[in-house]
């Protein structure tokens, strides 16, 4: 049987089929989108030409290193495809993005482009999102009150709010690329994820949510009985 990594380099490599020359491509971060990455190397080295935006710095070190050219949203503000993967995704094409803490650069370059394709193994597909944590990437400026705001608008929505602040590897708290700190949530399963995407925008402190509704165009599922596509 396939094992996990199998599977998501799978999704990964039946995305890439969808990579054409000339494309302007936003390039995700994780596990998932670093097979992405290296399959997306190896047609570079043999001769596709094609642009890309990395969403982290991890994914612009790994893309330097297949000998793919990287551009910037400044210099390419508009992308033609995105391939990213996801934490959770639902049948609706709603997303939990930013385990891996970029979910602020993921969610403005799908933003910017045509088409975000998700990549991901079978775990990931869920009837309700929830049971991963939501991250919420927060200003460290007033940090306690934001995460106060944070609790109080998910209580309204009837979300039991389980804080934690993320800690890195080394035991420090987690900073992100843009420098600020990410809050996990552990709200249960949310089922209007549209009420908390509204509700956590509108709170002062919060930079971005890893709710990411409204931008993928498709996933590719890949599962030991075979790959399952699903599109908005």
């Amino acid at each position: 049987m396939a094992s996990s990594d199998d599977l998501k380099k799978q999704a990964a490599l039946a995305a890439l089929e969808h990579v054409r020359p000339g494309m302007r491509l936003g390039i995700g971060t994780g596990s998932t989108a670093e097979h992405f990455v290296r399959g997306l190397g190896e047609r570079v080295r043999g001769g596709l030409d094609i642009i890309g935006v990395p969403t982290s710095e991890r994914t612009a070190a790994l893309a330097r290193a297949e000998g793919i050219t990287l551009t910037t949203l400044d210099e390419t503000p508009h992308l033609d495809l995105t391939v990213d993967g996801a934490d959770e995704l639902d049948h609706a094409l709603r997303l939990i993005k930013g385990g891996g803490g970029a979910l602020l650069r993921e969610k403005i370059v799908a933003a910017a482009s045509d088409r975000m394709i998700v990549i991901a193994d079978g775990t990931k597909l869920v009837d309700t999102l929830g049971a991963f944590p939501l991250p919420i990437e927060v200003n460290h400026f007033g940090l306690g009150a934001t995460v106060l705001a944070i609790a109080a608008a998910a209580t309204r929505l009837g979300l039991p709010p389980k804080l934690a602040r993320r800690q890195g590897a080394d035991g420090k708290p987690f900073v992100t690329d843009g420098g600020h700190a990410i809050i996990d949530a552990s709200f249960g399963l949310i089922q209007e994820p549209e009420a908390l995407s509204l509700a956590l925008a509108a709170i002062p402190g919060v930079v971005e949510h890893g709710l990411f509704i409204g931008l993928a165009t498709a996933a590719v599922i890949a599962r030991p009985e075979g790959l399952l596509w699903l599109s908005a």
